[in-house]
């Protein structure tokens, strides 16, 4: 247990960080698990690049923000945007 009293608050602000880093790192696997689910499903284009959309903003904020590394997040990205790229491609019009 800290003694110093900006030892104490800085163990009190990393209770704070540790909490949002874990809700924002559990937003970026929920929207990358719909946007995969929506693939699987087989649903319309429209709804697929609209999660991709949100899925790429949270990946961009938690990038910004500093609880993924930037080069994960844009690989994450990469990776779900050519995946609804083929998708695109392989679905009929």
């Amino acid at each position: 247990m800290a003694n110093i009293k900006s030892a104490k608050k800085q163990a009190r602000q990393n209770v704070k960080r540790t909490s949002i880093n874990l809700a924002r790192k559990s937003s970026l696997k929920t929207a990358a698990k719909k946007l995969l689910i929506a693939l699987e499903q087989s649903q319309n284009i429209e709804q697929v690049q609209i999660l991709l959309k949100d899925a790429e903003s949270k990946f961009a904020r938690a990038k910004g923000k500093g609880t993924v590394h930037a080069n994960t997040a844009s690989r994450k990205i990469s990776r779900l945007a050519k995946q609804v790229t083929a998708y695109a491609k392989a679905s009929p019009k």
